[in-house]
């Protein structure tokens, strides 16, 4: 599989992030459902804690990934779902490092949501992975 971020401006590299992904010759295609803060029963972990909650999904997201016999390299897409924009934003400095420690720079959408599926939830994530 090839693949190659599309960036014609740099500021997106701040977030670990790109403008756009090409990919030729993948042959399987993963898509994620949204992962959150939750433990194996399902129950929401670190109520008010974003960063935590960003963390628990993310492994949440590796797990799902590792599944299918993939890696977070193989990650093109990935979206934020959150409750708070403000606090996420202001957060970024201690978010990012979490996905960008796994070589992760996909493209990506932040969108603030009214609730999540639990009250207590801050974050989901949503992806795709090409491999």
């Amino acid at each position: 599989m090839e693949r190659r971020a599309i960036n014609p401006t740099p500021w997106l590299a701040n977030f670990s992030v790109s403008h756009a992904i090409e990919v030729k010759g993948g042959s399987r295609t993963l898509y994620l459902s949204g992962q959150t803060s939750t433990a194996a029963d399902g129950s929401s972990l670190h109520a008010g804690d974003l960063v935590a909650q960003f963390a628990t999904a993310w492994a949440n997201l590796k797990e799902a990934l590792a599944a299918a016999d993939m890696t977070p390299t193989n990650v093109v897409r990935l979206n934020f779902y959150t409750t708070d924009v403000e606090q996420f934003m202001a957060k970024a400095g201690e978010i990012v490092p979490i996905y960008a420690a796994d070589g992760v720079q996909p493209t990506c959408t932040l969108l603030g949501v009214t609730r999540l599926f639990d009250p207590a939830l801050m974050i989901e994530l949503e992806a795709t992975a090409v491999a």
